[in-house]
């Protein structure tokens, strides 16, 4: 049964202002501009297993994943300083207790965060004194060369929902401008371009095979091809990935193949 996917936005409790000395203007080179990051440990101790949580800045703009809700709101950063300017505002979805509880002390290592520092590949999060709150791993910037798992799709009337049981819709970015996969029964094929943040993918062409099992697989596959072709924005956050439409509704929500490794 296809359920649907409700994310509500409202102001995350207490609003995660983030004191600094004299932070920076947003439209210069902050030293985070247009990054992604993803957590790797919190106060010391190494994160394993579950849905990322992540980071990315771009613009004076933050947004990412705490590992169970969506985040976004804006920042300034200067030489090794940094504030949450204003409230970040959340989804509001439940997860299982353990993945609840590392999201709050993430939402905490942001709370008390007032400093940064990029070492290579990696970003440290610090309090007051310099001690590490949270630490990030650099991750892949663009879609070229990944490859993820559909796990909601619009369904053309105007709701965002789930999978059918059973069924399993594969979406990987080629580095020659091909997407292709599996849409649950037959295998499909389109070419695909970005620029920035934009991207257009041409209308999918796929095999012809008739899958009865299970009841409506065939239905779910065309509109999940649809969604597909009605992508003009994407953002990647970690292990997560939203195609957009041109008038930003959620096209499909994706999860990285297991296994699939990011590339620098």
């Amino acid at each position: 049964m296809k359920t649907p996917i409700m994310a509500m936005l409202s102001p995350v409790v207490g609003g995660l202002l983030l004191a600094c000395n004299s932070p920076g203007s947003a439209d210069g080179d902050d030293g985070l501009g247009d990054t992604d990051w993803k957590l790797s440990s919190l106060a010391g101790h190494a994160v394993s297993g579950g849905p990322s949580a992540t980071l990315h800045f771009a613009d004076g703009k933050l947004y990412g994943s705490d590992g169970c809700n969506r985040f976004h709101g804006s920042y300034a950063a200067t030489e090794d300083h940094l504030q949450i300017t204003g409230k970040l505002a959340s989804t509001m979805m439940a997860c299982p207790e353990p993945v609840m509880r590392q999201a709050t002390a993430f939402s905490n290592a942001l709370r008390r965060a007032t400093g940064f520092r990029r070492d290579g590949r990696q970003l440290l999060l610090l309090d007051g004194a310099g001690n590490p709150l949270a630490t990030f791993n650099a991750q892949a910037h663009g879609i070229s060369g990944s490859a993820w798992r559909v796990t909601a799709y619009n369904n053309g009337k105007q709701a965002v929902v789930s999978l059918l049981a059973g069924s399993t819709l594969t979406l990987g970015f080629a580095d020659d401008g091909r997407v292709s996969g599996s849409a649950g029964c037959n295998n499909y094929t389109a070419s695909y371009a970005t620029q920035g943040q934009s991207i257009t993918i041409s209308p999918p062409a796929a095999t012809r095979k008739r899958c009865p099992q299970p009841a409506g697989l065939m239905e779910q596959e065309a509109l999940f091809l649809q969604a597909l072709a009605s992508g003009a924005t994407w953002r990647r956050a970690g292990d997560r990935l939203e195609l957009r439409t041109a008038a930003g509704a959620l096209a499909l929500s994706l999860s990285a193949e297991p296994g699939a490794e990011d590339r620098p």
